[in-house]
């Protein structure tokens, strides 16, 4: 029977199950599945919100204080969307909250929170979600199973050598078939499964996390393990674009992509899908959909394997923002062998991963990203000491922003560029990568610059008119009602329009000055040439600007 069964798995973020009207559209999608022939399994994560109360909570249990407002700011979302739901919040979730207080208790008590207990109390978030979620679903008629996460995904041993917040905020699981969970789930008397995002356990049976994308993650590893027909991410938007459309509203939706191509999306800053929810499906040749919850009949991207092309092509401009970039000067008279390979064993001694490295005869350069390091200004000042012993030249730069062309094929289209380069004059670069693998190519610069710089790249690299068929409806197409339009960044003077009008009732001409968009405006003249900085200067000679 276990084989007669195509499973679908969709996976709800936060802000797709914080809502009874989102749960609505839950229960939309399970219907259709099942109408279709398909047996769904729904992974969901936290309400929206919740696990950032959770981190808060435990923060300031460890510090001792008295946690107990946020305590009940996180049972009061799940009291309201119970209320909402029809649903008894206390005879579904007294157990958990008695639990979750208990937990804040005894933290606060020894004013400590270990790996262990930090996952037990994270994982609370998804346990409260899927409960209400479960029994809302039967209520409604549509058959549910509540299934803990935990009974169904073990973690890869470790071994006891392990750090203890990789093993228990941080671990992994192994994305093979397995026969054996398929056929159980196969003959429970339900027609919907619905379990957690984000948790699993150990070989000891206790909780442990997936780690950041935690959830995405979880979802592609049951639909490898089940051999899902398709695996669907819901979330607020109907797919990946050519850039963030939040920021640049004529971004355009890409249609289709590789598992090569959307994997580097994610890695390169596009925040819809976790990077490591791509292996999983790619291996076992899962198509994954990207669907948007508010509106689930708009055209969204679709991910699976595609014939290779020879033909090269930029699909996007994405960014990586909170770079941390650490140059070296080396000695070029000293001409020590193995410089860098020194200097790399800091990082690794301090568990941090190097994204990008530069190096030449005098000088190496790395990057840092946040999505992977946890990047406290401790933990980078002690880097910094380390590698002065050494080579007293080490010193932080930025922050920074990476900001990188994606696509197929780079290296054939670099002559190409001498456009998109000159957008480069007047910015500070700190490095320059081509992706080995030909799939993007990356500059880091200073990190107020990333914004503009992508605007201006999405300008010049996709025409409005452009009919390649993996490019679909533009944001601003897709979005014409009021519900999601992006913030669109004015001017100084647009939002202050009124104030502007008033002055100048005063008479005209008049000239007016605002000292907050001098001084960032000062922040980039810092970067210019030395003799255009002196004619801008010069251009200026009003007090209270030269000041």
């Amino acid at each position: 029977m276990a084989n007669e069964v195509e499973w679908v798995v969709s996976k709800f973020g936060g802000t797709s199950v914080a809502s009874l009207e989102r749960w609505k559209t839950i229960e939309q999608v399970v219907r259709e599945h099942l109408a279709e022939g398909r047996r769904p399994m729904v992974v969901c994560s936290a309400l929206s919100g919740i696990s950032n109360l959770l981190e808060k909570l435990l923060a300031q249990s460890e510090a001792g204080e008295d946690a107990s407002g946020v305590l009940e700011e996180i049972l009061a979302k799940h009291r309201a969307l119970a209320d909402d739901m029809d649903l008894d919040a206390e005879a579904l979730l007294g157990e958990r909250f008695e639990e979750l207080g208990r937990i804040t208790q005894g933290i606060r008590l020894v004013e400590e929170a270990s790996p262990r207990i930090r996952a037990r109390a994270m994982s609370m978030g998804e346990l409260m979600s899927t409960t209400l979620g479960a029994a809302w679903l039967n209520a409604r008629g549509v058959k549910t199973s509540w299934q803990d996460a935990r009974e169904m995904l073990q973690v890869e041993p470790r071994g006891h050598d392990a750090r203890l917040e990789t093993r228990f905020l941080s671990n992994s699981c192994s994305t093979e078939f397995d026969p054996v969970l398929t056929a159980r789930l196969s003959e429970l008397d339900a027609d919907v499964v619905l379990t957690q995002g984000f948790i699993a356990r150990d070989e000891e049976g206790d909780t442990v996390l997936l780690g950041r994308g935690g959830s995405d993650t979880s979802a592609a590893t049951f639909a490898a393990r089940v051999r899902a027909e398709r695996l669907e991410i819901w979330t607020d938007v109907p797919g990946m674009f050519t850039t963030n459309p939040r920021r640049v509203p004529s971004a355009r939706l890409l249609r289709h992509l590789d598992y090569a191509e959307a994997e580097q999306l994610a890695l390169m800053g596009a925040k819809v899908l976790h990077p490591r929810c791509i292996a999983p499906v790619a291996a076992h040749d899962i198509p994954l959909h990207i669907r948007c919850t508010p509106a689930p009949a708009m055209t969204h991207t679709v991910i699976s394997r595609q014939a290779p092309s020879s033909q090269p092509i930029v699909k996007a401009v994405s960014a990586r923002e909170g770079i941390a970039v650490l140059s070296v000067d080396v000695d070029r008279a000293l001409e020590n062998v193995g410089n860098l390979a020194d200097t790399a064993r800091h990082f690794a001694r301090r568990g941090l991963s190097i994204d990008m490295v530069s190096a030449s005869e005098t000088n190496l350069t790395f990057s840092l990203d946040p999505a992977v390091n946890v990047l406290e200004e401790k933990e980078l000042q002690g880097l910094v000491e380390d590698i002065q012993k050494t080579a007293p030249g080490a010193r932080l730069l930025g922050p920074g922003a990476a900001v990188s062309l994606v696509g197929t094929n780079i290296r054939a289209m670099l002559h190409e560029l001498g456009p998109i380069l000159e957008r480069f004059e007047d910015l500070r670069v700190y490095m320059v990568s081509q992706a080995a693998d030909d799939l993007n190519f990356t500059f880091v610069v200073q990190e107020d610059q990333a914004d503009r710089l992508i605007m201006d790249l999405h300008a010049l690299l996709f025409d409005p008119t452009l009919s390649d068929p993996s490019f679909g409806p533009s944001w601003e197409q897709l979005f014409d009602t009021d519900w999601e339009k992006p913030r669109v960044m004015k001017s100084w003077w647009q939002e202050r329009r009124e104030k502007l009008i008033e002055e100048a009732e005063g008479g005209t001409p008049c000239y007016v000055y605002r000292l907050p968009a001098i001084d960032a405006a000062l922040a980039e003249l810092e970067t210019l040439k030395l003799d255009r900085l002196f004619y801008s200067v010069k251009a200026n000679d009003h007090a209270a600007v030269l000041k």
